[in-house]
């Protein structure tokens, strides 16, 4: 006699396998890569990617009919657009401790500032992240926040300390800014101080002055990641956060958690500024001083 179980084994033996298709059924997962989208050659253009295109677009737009609509007297969006200009160059000054370099360094530092702060709110309006289409039977969403991708970060932070680098070369000169990574002077100075000086100590510290240079190497390497790896981290992190309060439950709950991500978007920004200022800063200052 067959029971209900062997009859349902049965039919699933004999039924034909249901695709993704024919069930309506998709996954969804959250994956640290970024999604591709299309494909241009062996070029992919990911969701992330698209982002961020997104974000340079509506900067290009702004800054143009800024540009048409500038007035003398500033009235509206340009009065305000100008006191945080100002803010931004006081802000500037209290790390440089001068206008003149605080004028050359914070066009970047604002640059970073709006592109990364505008990547971390855009993935936060509705849609991002949630209208896409079903490939393989996987969800495949055609945005996603720039900075949640690990590349786009990455990227910024190379820029960010690569310019730095470059910043020090043409301010101090490229000998000098050179110089605190392999300091030749330490050991061209070994014998001057040690026949002329009778200062024997120069053997023993100039080494060590030179030594104090790799580790300037590995400390650059070191702001690469730190830069985008805790941008990264937070974004990615408030992302996953959202798809899980959603998944619980969809309606209200995500509200107060989408407000402290609008926090944790600025104070992400501002780090990222800040520690490009103090980088900057660093590099245009000469090694003695």
């Amino acid at each position: 006699m067959s029971t209900v179980a062997d009859l349902n084994i049965e039919n699933t033996a004999n039924s034909p396998v249901e695709t993704h298709e024919e069930t309506g059924s998709f996954e969804h997962e959250i994956t640290l890569a970024a999604e591709p989208i299309w494909h241009v050659g062996s070029f992919n253009i990911t969701n992330s990617l698209l982002n961020s295109w997104v974000v340079v677009v509506l900067l290009i737009i702004f800054a143009v009919v800024m540009r048409l609509k500038l007035k003398v007297v500033p009235k509206g969006l340009q009065n305000l657009f100008e006191m945080v200009i100002d803010g931004g160059l006081k802000l500037c000054d209290s790390v440089t401790s001068d206008r003149k370099k605080s004028e050359k360094v914070f066009p970047i530092v604002f640059t970073f500032f709006i592109f990364i702060l505008l990547n971390n709110w855009l993935g936060l309006v509705p849609g991002i992240g949630s209208i896409g289409f079903v490939e393989n039977g996987v969800f495949v969403p055609y945005f996603r926040g720039g900075t949640a991708d690990l590349n786009a970060t990455l990227a910024l932070a190379l820029i960010s300390v690569i310019g730095a680098n470059i910043f020090g070369m043409v301010t101090v000169g490229f000998l000098k800014h050179s110089n605190k990574f392999i300091n030749v002077k330490a050991f061209a100075e070994i014998p001057r101080k040690v026949i002329k000086h009778k200062d024997y100590s120069a053997i023993l510290v100039n080494p060590i002055k030179a030594f104090v240079g790799l580790v300037e190497i590995v400390g650059e390497v070191a702001k690469v990641a730190s830069l985008s790896f805790r941008l990264f981290g937070n974004i990615f992190a408030g992302e996953v956060l959202l798809s899980s309060i959603a998944v619980i439950f969809a309606f209200g709950l995500p509200i107060p958690f989408m407000f402290l991500e609008v926090i944790v978007g600025v104070i992400q920004a501002l780090i990222f500024g800040m520690l490009t200022l103090v980088y900057y800063t660093i590099a245009g200052t000469a090694e003695e001083h």
